[in-house]
């Protein structure tokens, strides 16, 4: 059988292993969600401890989201060379560190560093999640699943919320980032065994050994094996490492087929930074902060 694993996908039904993928991106943008809330969580203690104004933290959100529209470009713009699993793996291993690093800060300046280096790796993996829930999922239920994916965001805010709110009761706001820094760490091993590099990219890529890779997946998918790959078109065969730079073709992997999810995702993400904001500056308690997102929750549903 010779053709495009993306159609082959596209026709079948899910399976198991197709769902438990998606399912781990909906636990990935959860950790979005945590990591990228965490902030309006310690503020309270941070402002405390540091003596500043509850609004002076709001640059910190604002750097936050340079971070995550920097690393959506940058980032999401790469996984379409080096490949969405490695991006999301990437994206993670900066979570990691920005979320580790924000504990040792002394300062609005430093934290405002760090929290630039965590937006970033958030704004990576929102844009690889979303291609990999798009080329994981058949043509039938595609839009419902880059939906649940997507949901996983504001739930991860919530639920972080309500996870904050135990550990910030001996009063230390850097264990909420410690949790964080932890939590992504250990998500790194879960997409590692459970999101394989998609059959599209490696199609599209057409490198050593790519018809086997896409061949082991479809198998573990449940599919048919192709027995070789079709040509590419002439678009593909003429791309090369530098055509995000090209005027025009700065493209993110997000937007290639999916624009409309991935700017619903784009605009829950800002949304829920502007809670955030609201949060840090008014000094409101994480039940009001969770009353809030799910208000914003029940909109989407």
């Amino acid at each position: 059988m010779a053709g495009r694993p993306q159609d082959v996908i596209d026709g079948g039904r899910l399976s198991a292993w197709q769902l438990v993928a998606i399912a781990v991106t909906v636990i990935l943008n959860a950790l979005d969600g945590f990591d990228a809330a965490v902030i309006s969580f310690a503020a309270p203690g941070i402002a405390a401890e540091w003596g500043v104004p509850r609004d002076v933290l709001g640059w910190v959100l604002s750097m936050e989201l340079i971070g995550m529209a920097a690393g959506s470009i940058l980032l999401g713009g790469l996984a379409d060379q080096i490949g969405r699993r490695a991006t999301i793996i990437t994206s993670l291993v900066i979570m990691a560190a920005g979320m580790y690093l924000v504990t040792g800060s002394a300062s609005v300046t430093e934290l405002s560093v760090w929290r630039l280096l965590t937006g970033f790796g958030i704004g990576g993996l929102l844009s690889a999640l979303t291609a990999v829930v798009t080329e994981y999922s058949n043509a039938r239920f595609r839009n419902i699943l880059l939906a649940v994916m997507i949901i996983g965001y504001p739930l991860g805010a919530i639920v972080g919320g309500s996870i904050a709110r135990t550990l910030l009761k001996g009063g230390e706001w850097r264990v909420v980032f410690e949790f964080g820094a932890i939590a992504t760490a250990a998500a790194i091993v879960l997409a590692y065994a459970f999101i394989p590099e998609t059959p599209a990219h490696l199609f599209a890529k057409r490198r050593r050994g790519a018809l086997e890779k896409i061949n082991r997946t479809l198998a573990r998918f449940g599919h048919p094996v192709l027995t070789h790959l079709a040509e590419p078109t002439l678009q593909q065969s003429q791309a090369s490492v530098f055509d995000i730079l090209r005027p025009g073709l700065l493209r993110t992997t997000v937007a290639k087929e999916h624009g409309g999810s991935a700017m619903g995702n784009l605009a829950s993400c800002v949304m829920l930074e502007e809670i955030n904001a609201v949060c840090v500056s008014t000094g409101v308690t994480i039940s009001v902060h969770n009353s809030l997102v799910n208000s914003l929750l029940g909109k989407w549903c």
